[in-house]
């Protein structure tokens, strides 16, 4: 399950409440981490190396489902290169804008998987979910 970090919960306060409109990014990038993010994205560790790369995702309703009742989750999957090295083992996520700066969404794995040689990790249809809190 992934809930907003603080970063995004500070922009849709200001959207909403007509301080500084919002505008959705056209993608997003998935990552991976050892660790948990936070919400303020500072306890983020992202493999390094060994083919690691963040995943690009159109941020639009042919990825995304829509919301219902406070939560969505990803309409096609979300794969990873295959590692070519030990990333070490995951267990969590985060959701970056396109420019890989700000941390927008973040969450834990159900299960942590260690990542090792000739591993292609994936986000199948419908396990990447995401909830207001």
């Amino acid at each position: 399950m992934g809930s907003f970090s603080d970063y995004l919960e500070n922009k849709i306060l200001d959207h909403i409440f007509g301080v500084t409109a919002y505008t959705a990014e056209t993608t997003v990038k998935v990552a991976l981490s050892t660790a948990d993010p936070l919400d303020t994205g500072l306890g983020l560790a992202e493999p390094s190396g060994n083919n690691y790369a963040r995943v690009s995702v159109t941020n639009n309703g042919t990825n995304w489902n829509t919301a219902e009742s406070g939560a969505t989750a990803n309409k096609t999957a979300i794969t990873f290169p295959t590692a070519s090295g030990s990333w070490g083992t995951i267990t969590h996520f985060a959701i970056f804008d396109n420019a890989g700066t700000n941390m927008l969404v973040h969450g834990s794995l159900g299960t942590s998987k260690a990542v090792g040689t000739g591993d292609t990790p994936k986000f199948n249809i419908g396990d990447l979910n995401i909830t207001l809190d």
